[in-house]
């Protein structure tokens, strides 16, 4: 896109990028909370820390339609938001640190001012002309050789 030319896919974005280390933070995290907690707390805050990056991803792609783009943003708030009510339950329970809990809200928080700003500058993400190719045009058609 000609308006962001340093951004040539969603892994470039940096809240996408500090999405994916928040759900391995919380994935490693979540190993040692206690067994009882498999299906509960710990798939919650799993789903919700690894669909942030989904959502974001998904943005990406639906950046053609204004209104898309900043739903599945709108979504991606929401699921950081959720991740965060999931941190305060654990260290409500006692599962994580204060000193834990403190550093991944900030990293929840930090993603929610990233899409934050994205969803008030959402015109400069999206309207890429029509007839603009995203990707590189694939090689359909061999060039004749000479025999």
């Amino acid at each position: 896109m000609s308006k962001l030319p340093y951004v040539k896919t969603f892994r470039d974005l940096v809240v996408y990028q500090q999405a994916r280390q928040l759900a391995q933070d919380v994935f490693a995290l979540t190993k040692q909370f206690p067994k009882e907690e498999n299906f509960a707390l710990t798939d919650q805050i799993r789903r919700s820390s690894r669909s942030i990056g989904a959502q974001i991803a998904e943005a990406w792609a639906k950046r053609r339609y204004e209104k898309h783009f900043l739903s599945k943003l709108t979504d991606a708030d929401g699921e950081q938001q959720e991740t965060q009510h999931w941190l305060e339950t654990a260290l409500d329970c006692t599962y994580i640190t204060r000193e834990i809990s403190d550093k991944l809200l900030a990293d929840c928080q930090s993603i929610g001012r990233l899409l934050g700003s994205m969803m008030a500058k959402s015109a400069m993400f999206c309207n890429t002309p029509p007839n603009q190719l995203r990707e590189h045009q694939p090689t359909y058609f061999i060039e004749p050789t000479d025999h």
